[in-house]
């Protein structure tokens, strides 16, 4: 759980358009818009729109489109610079996503607001080319039978992305566990079935403290606990990511030996499963790059002497930010990478505290790096403070774009706004209804729930 970051980026999605391009490239032969209005209410409503590229590559983007009626405005946008003057809106690419390739797209959206009747927009443009293709509602992807580890089988890394067994990329979405020092409650069967039928979540963090009254407490009791979680996990189809959660000290090595330890073990114990990813670290803070990485490859061969083929995840500096969150970026990882295979690099984020800095760290970064976000939460990176809805979308929307697989932070009754379900829940038995989950919650089951239509040739 990230609770030291102190250094905080400026979101700049709110009206009012800025950003100037020098020379635009400008589409040659059009582009193609799809329109998605993803839930609406009184006086209000999400709208999510995909602009393709069918022409020349485009650098430095401008999408306009005009609202057909006088009563619908724009009232906050995310994944670019948004402003609306009468009925003409404009939408301008932001640093990470300025550039479209031919075929290639970007996704933006906004909240909007309307009085009367709330049509689609018309004459989208792109660089002030019509958009030509068809404008369309996106169609819903067709679910995938069998579970997630039943079509994908088991993972490894090919090139920048997370693959399954046919060798096609895949993006796994679901939920950390709290502390299970703390919420152990929390996870039961009955609220793992939610998680698996209920939220159809791909993956189970299992986030396992190694200080704070976790794992150097009790280190069989520990490992016997994660691997219980795995088991369940298995029996659900799900993922089970196994979290060292090292977060005080920062330095890993200080947890070195305890690592190869716990690693020998659960590797060993694991090593026939299919479902099982391994994360090294957790949140490295106050330690170097070249610290972290001599962690990563000492740790690593001990997991590989049982389990050759898994997964791991390591972290990176600055709270697994790829550095930005110590003033540096990704080169530092690019340049001086970790000397093993089949592993990727964690990132975390916190919606209303991280936004378009660490958006376009990640955007460059995952060209270059196999990346998962191992952590991420919708608040403040204090657990707190209220749901930025429009951030997470972006966060989201990004995430989406790129494949890169995501675990929330956190699915218990923790009373912080990060947690997916209301106080007093796991007291309970009821898990799946919408009365238990809080507005975190809610907009994360609306988006893991959807299916995942994974590749299967």
């Amino acid at each position: 759980m990230k609770r030291l970051f102190a250094l905080l980026a400026t979101f700049a999605t709110v009206l009012g358009l800025t950003a100037a391009f020098s020379s635009p490239a400008v589409a040659a032969t059009g582009c193609k818009v799809d329109y998605t209005v993803s839930s609406q209410w009184s006086g209000g409503f999400q709208a999510g729109v995909k602009v393709t590229n069918l022409g020349a590559p485009v650098t430095g983007w401008t999408l306009g489109f005009t609202m057909p009626d006088a009563g619908q405005k724009v009232v906050q946008g995310w994944n670019a610079t948004w402003s609306q003057s009468g009925p003409a809106v404009s939408v301008a690419g932001l640093d990470w996503n300025r550039t479209l390739a031919t075929g290639a797209a970007a996704e933006v959206g906004f909240t909007g607001s309307f009085t009367g009747a709330n049509p689609k927009p018309t004459a989208f443009t792109l660089n002030g080319v019509a958009c030509t293709g068809s404008l369309e509602e996106e169609p819903p992807p067709v679910p995938s039978d069998g579970t997630p580890v039943d079509i994908n089988g088991p993972l490894h890394v090919c090139g920048v992305n997370l693959c399954n067994q046919y060798d096609r990329p895949v993006q796994l979405r679901g939920m950390s566990t709290h502390g299970i020092q703390w919420f152990d409650a929390c996870y039961n069967a009955a609220s793992l079935d939610a998680l698996a039928n209920d939220w159809k979540s791909d993956l189970l963090r299992v986030s396992m403290y190694v200080q704070e009254d976790g794992y150097e407490t009790d280190p069989a009791g520990f490992t016997a606990r994660v691997n219980e979680l795995v088991d369940m996990a298995e029996a659900r189809g799900m993922y089970a990511l196994i979290d060292f959660h090292t977060l005080t000290p920062g330095d890993p090595n200080y947890n070195l030996d305890r690592a190869k330890t716990f690693f020998a073990s659960v590797a060993a114990r694991n090593a026939a499963k299919k479902n099982v990813i391994y994360e090294i670290t957790n949140e490295p803070n106050g330690v170097s790059w070249s610290g972290i990485k001599s962690y990563a490859e000492q740790v690593i061969p001990v997991v590989r002497a049982a389990d050759p083929d898994s997964v791991v995840i390591v972290g990176t500096r600055g709270w697994s930010s790829l550095g930005v969150s110590d003033g540096s970026n990704e080169s530092e990882v690019v340049n001086n990478p970790v000397n093993a295979s089949n592993i990727m690099y964690a990132f975390h984020f916190y919606a209303a505290s991280h936004k378009d800095s660490y958006r376009s760290t990640l955007s460059r970064a995952a060209s270059r790096l196999p990346l998962f976000v191992t952590e991420f939460g919708t608040v403040s990176a204090t657990g707190g403070g209220a749901m930025d809805r429009a951030s997470t979308t972006a966060w989201l929307d990004l995430l989406d774009q790129l494949k890169i697989s995501y675990a929330n932070w956190t699915y218990s009754d923790a009373p912080e706004s990060s947690a997916a379900l209301r106080p007093g829940t796991c007291g309970g038995g009821d898990y799946s209804s919408s009365g238990v989950l809080t507005d975190s919650g809610a907009l994360l089951k609306s988006r893991i729930s959807t299916p995942d239509s994974f590749p299967t040739s």
